[in-house]
């Protein structure tokens, strides 16, 4: 069964929630789920939804995350895992494509930097940092022990209005569920694994926020929600996203005290690794530690034509979601707005990655890379494609010092030592 759902996470600049489409996997034993529900959520009494409230408020925080090459801000939501580090957890998709990030408390209106420690795309969390803030964490529960018709509470950013957190009551009406996901107005789409279903009304703005049970424990993270028929809400077990969380903040605690993660193998994935991981695949491809992506990744600020769809060519193309066209000018620095085409005049070389525009004040415009350039190599080694480009950039921290060669469509060489920016989450 295919439904539209709608992504939690709100849009400042559109207003609105994004569109998704999510197709539901009945887990065995399923069969009559409405039934089933309906009688098991007769057999819970009504959970005390005020003292749940007042246990779960004090960790809850707004998510506001800044959307530089899209001219957006996106808000959601998110919880304190741990007061004394200041690790926030939230959805993935609500620091997707974010250069920097704030959090606000909700108990007192305050407002701080947020340092994005890393993410897992595949899974949809992601792990902030907060210092200087008074927090209070809330209280980790365990998803294991979930069942079909146990009360809970969704809390969260309703319409990214901020003040207050909002409340909706609800049941878990189904477990083990999986959706694919489609954000129509970001091009992103993700495939999770393991979900719950509740008749909780989670809305845009929600995402991140926490999924309590009757004891105000939190055992699930808001993130979906919709359906033409059926309103069902989706969450993510807590279960499922503590250990990728955990796995995160370890990266940093074994990194130099300097502010840096740990250095492990450049771009596997792993604690202190490089730059993007995810490759767009589900459960089914890589390991969850290949996933995870350590700090915000490397950026060259290229667009590489056909690839702003394409998982593993996303690295620098991952910005470009937007409707427009790239000037075909060889001098034209791209708008945030600005999608990569096919230029006009191309370099004339056998293999590379076609530049088809460049992300203004970016390494890539900084070194006076332009449309119609083809990017030949990277610290030496050959690129033969824009997929290749995009590996070669893994390798690297944002910070590092990468010789560049490229030729201009007049057939003229160029090289230069490109210092590498941090770029966009996701």
């Amino acid at each position: 069964m295919v439904v539209h759902l709608t992504v939690a996470a709100l849009s400042a600049a559109a207003g609105a929630g994004a569109t998704v489409v999510a197709q539901h996997v009945v887990a065995p034993g399923e069969d009559g789920a409405g039934t089933a529900r309906a009688a098991a959520a007769e057999q819970h009494e009504a959970m005390n939804d005020q003292a749940v409230y007042k246990r779960v408020e004090p960790g809850v925080v707004d998510v506001t995350s800044n959307l530089e090459y899209r001219e957006e801000t996106a808000k959601g939501t998110g919880f304190v895992i741990d007061a004394a580090d200041g690790l926030v957890l939230t959805n993935n998709h609500v620091i997707d494509q974010a250069t920097s990030v704030t959090v606000t408390l909700v108990t007192s209106g305050k407002t701080y930097p947020a340092r994005i420690l890393g993410y897992d795309a595949a899974d949809d969390v992601a792990l902030l940092q907060v210092r200087g803030a008074a927090l209070t964490a809330v209280r980790i529960g365990d998803s294991s022990l979930v069942d079909v018709g146990m009360p809970v509470l969704a809390i969260g950013n309703e319409a990214g209005q901020g003040g207050a957190p909002t409340v909706a009551p609800g049941v878990i009406s189904s477990l083990g569920r999986t959706i694919v996901a489609s954000d129509q107005s970001s091009g992103l789409t993700e495939t999770l694994h393991g979900m719950f279903q509740t008749s909780a009304d989670i809305r845009p703005g929600d995402s991140g926020g926490p999924l309590a049970d009757a004891s105000g424990r939190v055992i699930g993270i808001d993130t979906a929600a919709g359906g033409d028929i059926v309103y069902s809400g989706y969450a993510i077990p807590i279960n499922q996203a503590m250990p990728i969380a955990r796995q995160i903040a370890a990266a940093w605690a074994g990194g130099s005290g300097q502010g840096e993660p740990g250095q492990g193998e450049p771009g596997q994935g792993e604690p202190g690794g490089g730059g993007p991981s995810h490759d767009g695949a589900g459960r089914g491809g890589p390991s969850q530690a290949s996933r995870i992506q350590i700090g915000l990744p490397a950026f060259l600020g290229v667009l590489l034509p056909g690839g702003a769809s394409s998982g593993s060519e996303r690295a620098d193309s991952q910005v470009l979601r937007q409707d427009g066209a790239v000037s075909s000018s060889p001098r034209a620095c791209s708008g945030t707005s600005d999608i990569p085409v096919t230029p006009v005049h191309v370099a004339p070389v056998r293999s590379g990655a076609l530049v088809g525009g460049v992300l203004c004040g970016t390494p890539a415009d900084q070194a006076g890379i332009s449309t119609g350039d083809v990017i030949t190599s990277v610290a030496g080694e050959p690129v033969s494609s824009p997929g290749s480009l995009t590996a070669l950039l893994r390798r690297y921290h944002p910070g590092s010092v990468v010789p560049l060669d490229w030729t201009g469509p007049d057939g003229s060489p160029h090289a230069a030592a490109v210092t590498l920016a941090a770029g966009p989450a996701g």
